[in-house]
């Protein structure tokens, strides 16, 4: 199959599927950290803080997954990266600072609650944006 050229959406194909994943993890974290933060703010804020952030980099990933183009491609890399860090060190924290995550949220022991998706996703996303990554001018 080949690459995409630069012009080519970054939504086609394979693509499709992970944009519709981070649409939808983006209406989940947005929804259940708006609830946490909503009704028991003071009982995780760290946690459900980090929720929201989250669900802002899914917004960010799928909406330029959307855009496409180089400008699309480049933006989606760097919220794909801050998403794997943040399920990473996130997922990590969660283990050794039990009292910090008093419930579950959405990169919390790496997504146990979403089945390990927010794990998996990015890494799925890395190699997405590598499989469609622009070619230099001229080739």
């Amino acid at each position: 199959m080949p690459r995409p050229g630069p012009s080519q959406e970054l939504s086609t194909g394979w693509g499709r599927a992970l944009v519709f994943g981070y649409g939808v993890f983006a209406v989940a974290a947005t929804g259940r950290s708006a609830v946490q933060l909503g009704m028991h703010a003071d009982r995780a804020p760290l946690a459900y803080s980090l929720s929201l952030l989250a669900a802002v980099i899914y917004l960010l990933a799928t909406t330029c997954l959307l855009l496409g183009g180089r400008t699309g491609w480049r933006l989606a890399g760097v919220a794909v990266l801050i998403e794997l860090v943040g399920v990473l060190s996130v997922g990590t924290l969660s283990y050794l600072a039990t009292d910090l995550f008093p419930d579950r949220t959405v990169w919390s022991h790496f997504g146990q609650g979403y089945a390990f998706l927010p794990l998996v996703l990015p890494f799925a996303g890395l190699a997405w944006l590598r499989h469609t990554r622009p070619r230099a001018a001229g080739h």
